[in-house]
């Protein structure tokens, strides 16, 4: 397991998405319409206004306050909210709270797709940043077949290596637009 991941500035950020396993899936559930680093650094937010991110914690509390709080931690802050209360509802109810289970569970990348497939606020694109961050940061077995040949959040080990892994993205989202048309 990494001591951090490096998505943010912030090097608390960072340290808790790489070792607190529901921070991670926050921070993925929050990564849409929002830069990278506002993302990851949403756990963070929660839990310093809230004490605890355990999906306990999360399920039980109102969130679209917390979430509307200034600074705002995304900026869709009701949708969001909502979605993060439906993970941390789905966390308790599949794997008793604990959400490394989400992966640690998995048997095979099949098994693992469709846990993740399963949560919240996750889709294909999702799954294979998630299944790269899992593949090449924790070395989780289940995880190499879903890793895409794309750079993907799993090949940022660095700063430089996420404003890299961001300017790569920017240029096959115009090769993707280009091949829709």
């Amino acid at each position: 397991m990494p001591e951090r991941l490096h998505f943010t500035a912030s090097d608390e950020a960072n340290a808790l998405i790489a070792s607190d396993p529901m921070a991670l899936l926050v921070g993925f559930v929050l990564d849409q319409q929002v830069t990278v680093q506002k993302a990851f650094l949403g756990p963070l937010a929660l839990k310093q206004r809230l004490g605890s991110l355990d999906a306990g914690t999360l399920a039980a509390a109102d969130l679209e306050p917390v979430f509307r709080t200034r600074p705002a931690i995304h900026r869709f802050p009701g949708a969001m909210a909502q979605r993060v209360h439906d993970l941390a509802m789905h966390v308790l109810e599949y794997y008793d709270g604990d959400a490394a289970r989400v992966w640690t569970d998995a048997n095979s990348s099949d098994e693992l797709k469709a846990n993740l497939l399963a949560l919240p606020g996750f889709g294909e694109r999702k799954i294979k940043a998630l299944g790269s961050v899992l593949a090449k940061q924790f070395d989780v077995d289940a995880a190499q077949d879903l890793v895409p040949w794309h750079p993907t959040l799993g090949d940022v080990d660095s700063p430089q290596a996420l404003a890299d892994y961001q300017a790569a993205k920017r240029v096959h989202k115009k090769e993707w637009a280009k091949a829709k048309v």
